[in-house]
C-alpha cells in the first residue's frame, strides 16, 4: 500500500517542528502546565517573548498546538495530540518495515553460517 501523502506531510512537519530543543521546551512545557500564554511560557523558560510567539507559530503549523482566547483577549496555547500521532504511526511503520528486513538478513546469516559447516 503506497503512503499517504498527508500522512506523510503531517509526519514531516512534527518532525520539523520537534528537531529544535526550544520547540520541544515549549512543548514540554504545556504537557507540564496545561494551556499558557507565550507570556507564560516566558516566564518558565529561558527564552524571550519574541522566541517563544515564533515558535508558537510554527507549533500551531504543524498541528502541535491550538490557539484558543483567554482572559483579556489574551491567546492561550493547548497542545495537540493528533499531529504526535501521526509520527508516531509513520515512526511504528518504519520500524516494522526495518524488523523485516532485520530478521530477513539474521535468517539469511544464520542459514549461511550452517551451509558451511
Amino acid at each position: 500500500m503506497p503512503p499517504d501523502p498527508d500522512l506523510e506531510a503531517t509526519a514531516e512537519q512534527v518532525f520539523v517542528a520537534l528537531a529544535d530543543p526550544s520547540r520541544r521546551a515549549v512543548l514540554a512545557a504545556l504537557a507540564g502546565y496545561g494551556p499558557a500564554t507565550a507570556t507564560d511560557l516566558a516566564g518558565r523558560l529561558p527564552i524571550t517573548r519574541q522566541a517563544i510567539a515564533k515558535h508558537l507559530a510554527l507549533l500551531a503549523g504543524a498541528g502541535l498546538v491550538a490557539a484558543e482566547p483567554g482572559e483579556r483577549r489574551r491567546v492561550r496555547y493547548r497542545l495537540r495530540s493528533a499531529p504526535m500521532r501521526v509520527a508516531q504511526q509513520f515512526l511504528a511503520a518504519l520500524a516494522r518495515d526495518w524488523d523485516g528486513r532485520l530478521d530477513a538478513l539474521t535468517d539469511h546469516l544464520t542459514s549461511e553460517g550452517t551451509d558451511h559447516e
